[in-house]
């Protein structure tokens, strides 16, 4: 089986072009259920097009949207209506955040563009206390239950495509994102460092070729 899921896979890149959805998305509503019911202040690094930002918008006071391609930077401003408190810049996630602190920080899809444990000992400092991290990541398949997990998945992202596609006669249009790379860190090793990184945390290999990570920041100051 895991010498033809290459294979298969291939064919599902194809199917995925000709019925496109957005994964990332498909997490953003999680996201919002682990968050607190309300906070101060919300960060997205890699926000992309905005639309987890704006979403971040209905739980929090103000947010901060930061991505590195300028284009897309513009194409979030055009998209968030005067009034919503979203702010985005252009920049590095690990030298040009604002310094915070933020009560919440997400990162959908950005992880793997950047130094693991360098950059989660950056978004832990930029942590208010008792501030929750939630990452949505990608990672290298190695093991055979990575392959499993990658095969259960094709069935319901077949559904999915479907479903989200029904009707129309043109694809619906995936949310404009960043030039991307495959994740070349396999999941275990992701589990290793986080940990280490971030006492406690909790990660988890999710459907849609993705995994999760909440961590919740000690009642102690920030380092």
């Amino acid at each position: 089986m895991t010498a033809q899921l290459p294979r298969v896979l291939r064919a599902l890149d194809r199917f995925h072009a000709a019925h496109p959805w957005d994964h990332n998305a498909h997490y953003h509503r999680w996201i919002l259920r682990r968050l607190p019911g309300r906070s101060a202040r919300a960060l997205d690094v890699g926000s992309g097009s905005g639309d987890l930002a704006r979403l971040l918008a209905s739980r929090a006071d103000a947010v901060h949207g930061i991505d590195a391609d300028p284009a897309i930077v513009d194409r979030a401003r055009e998209r968030t209506a005067p009034g919503v408190p979203v702010t985005f810049s252009v920049g590095d996630a690990l030298e040009e955040v604002p310094s915070g602190p933020y009560d919440v920080i997400t990162c959908v899809a950005t992880l793997h563009h950047l130094p693991l444990s360098e950059a989660l000992t950056h978004f832990r400092r930029r942590l208010a206390p008792g501030g929750t991290l939630i990452v949505v990541g990608l990672y290298r398949p190695r093991s055979r239950s990575d392959y499993l997990i990658d095969a259960v998945a094709i069935g319901p992202n077949i559904a999915m495509a479907w479903i989200k596609n029904k009707g129309r006669r043109a694809p619906r249009p995936v949310a404009m994102t960043a030039p991307t790379r495959p994740a070349t860190t396999a999941f275990p090793d992701i589990v290793r460092d986080a940990r280490r990184v971030l006492p406690g945390a909790r990660l988890r290999r999710r459907l849609f070729w993705r995994y999760t990570l909440v961590w919740k920041q000690g009642l102690s100051p920030a380092e």
